[in-house]
C-alpha cells in the first residue's frame, strides 16, 4: 500500500495574549532605544541619574556644611526623599511623553493608545528598581548602611511612589491628549512639587502652620512613610488613608481619561 502523503499542518493563529505580549515588548524595546542617542547603552543614562542628582544634593550639603538631620549619614538622608520622588517623576512624566511619541503608531490595528501607557509605564518601572538598586550599592561601597530599620514600612513608601506615579502619568496622558502643551507645563508642576515635598529637610521640622498645609502633598508623605522605615523615632505620623486615597482616585480618574477621552481623541 503506498504511503499516503498528510498535508503539512497549518500553523498556530496566534492568541490575542500572543500578539499583545509581542505589542508590548516592540513599544518597550523601541522605548528604550529612543532615549539618548536612539540606542540600548544610551538607556544607561536614565539608570545612572539617581546616582548622579544623589551626589549633586549631598555634595551641595557638605559644600553648605550642613549635617544631616535624620542619623548620622548625609548619603541616607538624601535618598530616602530624593529615591521615592524621583521615581514619581519620572514615571509620571515619562508617560505622558511616551503616549506622544507612540501616537503615531496607534494608527496600526494592533497597537491602542492604551498599550503605550502600559509599555511606557513598565520601562520606567524597571528603571526605577535598577536605579534604585545601583545606588544601594554606591552606598555600601562609600560605606553607608542602605539597609533599612524597618524594611516593610520603606518598600511601602517607595512602591506607593510608584504607584502614585503611575496613576498621575495616566491622568497626564488624558490632559495631554487634549492639550499637548501639558507635557512643559507639567515640568512646572513637578518642580514645585520638589522643593516642597522635603528631600532636603525633614518637614516636621517646619512650623505647624507651614507643616499643615504641607502635609496635604501626597509626596511629603510617602517622603516621610520612607524615613520612618530608616528611623522609626521620628516624630511623624503619616495618613495612610490619605496617601493611597490618591493613588486609587489618580488611578481610577486615569482610566476613566484613557477610555472616554484619549480614545475620543483617535
Amino acid at each position: 500500500m503506498a504511503d499516503v502523503q498528510l498535508p503539512p499542518s497549518s500553523p498556530r493563529p496566534a492568541s490575542y495574549i500572543d500578539v499583545y505580549l509581542r505589542v508590548i515588548s516592540a513599544l518597550m524595546l523601541r522605548d528604550m532605544r529612543s532615549r539618548f542617542g536612539g540606542n540600548y547603552w544610551g538607556y544607561l543614562v536614565q539608570v545612572l541619574w539617581p546616582c548622579v542628582h544623589l551626589g549633586i544634593l549631598v555634595g551641595a550639603m557638605q559644600f553648605r556644611g550642613m549635617k544631616s538631620p535624620m542619623g548620622d549619614s548625609t548619603l541616607i538622608f538624601v535618598a530616602t526623599g530624593a529615591l521615592p520622588v524621583l521615581a514619581f517623576q519620572y514615571i509620571s512624566r515619562e508617560m505622558m511623553k511616551g503616549y506622544m511619541v507612540h501616537k503615531s503608531l496607534t494608527y496600526f490595528p494592533q497597537v491602542k493608545g492604551f498599550d503605550t501607557i502600559v509599555a511606557r509605564a513598565l520601562v520606567e518601572i524597571v528603571s526605577s528598581f535598577m536605579g534604585v538598586m545601583l545606588v544601594l550599592l554606591v552606598l555600601l561601597a562609600l560605606g553607608a548602611d542602605p539597609i533599612p530599620v524597618d524594611m516593610t514600612t520603606a518598600i511601602i513608601g517607595y512602591l506607593a511612589a510608584i504607584a502614585m506615579g503611575i496613576g498621575v502619568g495616566t491622568v497626564n496622558v488624558g490632559i495631554c491628549s487634549v492639550f499637548p502643551g501639558w507635557v512643559i507645563g507639567y515640568i512646572l508642576v513637578t518642580i514645585s512639587v520638589y522643593l516642597t515635598s522635603g528631600v532636603y529637610f525633614l518637614t516636621n521640622y517646619m512650623p505647624n502652620e507651614i507643616y499643615y498645609y504641607m502635609k496635604w502633598n501626597p509626596l511629603t508623605q510617602i517622603i516621610e512613610l520612607v524615613r520612618l522605615g530608616y528611623d522609626p523615632t521620628l516624630p511623624i505620623q503619616v495618613d495612610y488613608l490619605y496617601v493611597f486615597g490618591w493613588i486609587f482616585s489618580s488611578i481610577t480618574i486615569g482610566l476613566l481619561m484613557e477610555r472616554h477621552v484619549v480614545r475620543a481623541q483617535q
